[in-house]
């Protein structure tokens, strides 16, 4: 029998050689061949039915290239061998103390990244604020809480996203978990978040929406957090809690979670600038973008 390249075979059917690969691994290629880490195809094989992920998801035209990429990423993990647990304890203990340096800098936090990891020990820090100590473990608190949300399959909800912003808020006991009933005004944005008295029905209305979208979910967590933090319902850690949410809603649907960094705090403040004229466009790409590094972390991991 004449066999055919990976990269052959990926010109033929008119998919990534990721894909064939990826394909392959899961027994949808009739009479494929191992060989060590190659694969050696039959050339008369058929094109496999292709179900992946993405087919079940309505998918914008500008994001199919990205999304596609990205799922047949997250496919090729899945079929890796399983992470160990004091891999996995390890590998999110270090994002944890990143992500929660990252998100609380954003809104101001002073602590450096190898501070928040000193406080998140239990050690205090000279000549720093309380406000920001709390502010790490609250932070740490509430992803430790997302993780246990994610193992549940627990549904975004409005108790949910109470809960999360009480974790959050461990500072400002008066204001947790409570929709705001003062109006507000964010720094530096063009647009003025809605009055405190149509929080109720716009937070009700948004978690309504989310659950019937048939958006891809990378797009879909992306809008939601666009729409909830211009609702903006809590005075104090809208940000932080909708970053929080942002990684529920991806980790549910088995993408890893992002850390929007400090350092590319201008492009996310731009993004919130650019809706709703860009449908959203901005923020999608840059939340694909982490998405996409996280898995390229996570596969040179598991290569090892």
């Amino acid at each position: 029998m004449e066999y055919i390249s990976v990269r052959e075979a990926a010109e033929r059917w008119g998919i990534s050689e990721r894909r064939v690969r990826l394909l392959c691994s899961l027994g949808k290629v009739e009479g494929v061949v191992r060989h060590g880490r190659a694969y050696r195809i039959p050339a008369g094989a058929p094109r496999p039915q292709d179900g992946g992920r993405t087919r079940r998801f309505s998918i914008s035209e500008q994001y199919r290239e990205i999304f596609s990429r990205i799922d047949a990423m997250k496919a090729e993990l899945d079929a890796r061998r399983p992470f160990s647990a004091a891999e996995l304890r390890r590998m999110r203990e270090e994002f944890a103390v990143e992500y929660t340096y990252n998100s609380n800098a954003i809104e101001g936090n002073t602590l450096t990244l190898r501070e928040t990891a000193l406080v998140l020990e239990g050690l205090t820090i000279d000549k720093k604020p309380l406000k920001d100590h709390l502010e790490a473990v609250g932070h740490k608190e509430a992803f430790d809480y997302v993780l246990s949300l994610v193992q549940e399959q627990a549904p975004v909800s409005e108790r949910v996203i109470k809960e999360i912003h009480s974790l959050v808020l461990m500072d400002r006991p008066e204001e947790r978990g409570r929709w705001r009933r003062i109006p507000v005004r964010i720094l530096g944005a063009s647009s003025t978040p809605p009055e405190p008295v149509t929080i109720p029905e716009l937070m009700e209305r948004l978690v309504a929406d989310e659950r019937r979208s048939k958006l891809h979910p990378i797009e879909r967590a992306a809008l939601f957090h666009l729409k909830f933090e211009n609702i903006h319902p809590f005075v104090d850690g809208n940000g932080r809690t909708g970053r929080l949410i942002l990684n529920l809603s991806l980790m549910k649907n088995g993408y890893p979670p992002v850390n929007v960094k400090f350092a590319d705090r201008q492009r996310y403040y731009d993004a919130f600038e650019s809706w709703p004229g860009d449908g959203g466009g901005a923020m999608t790409r840059l939340v694909a973008e982490y998405i996409e590094e996280e898995l390229a972390k996570l596969l040179r991991f598991a290569a090892q």
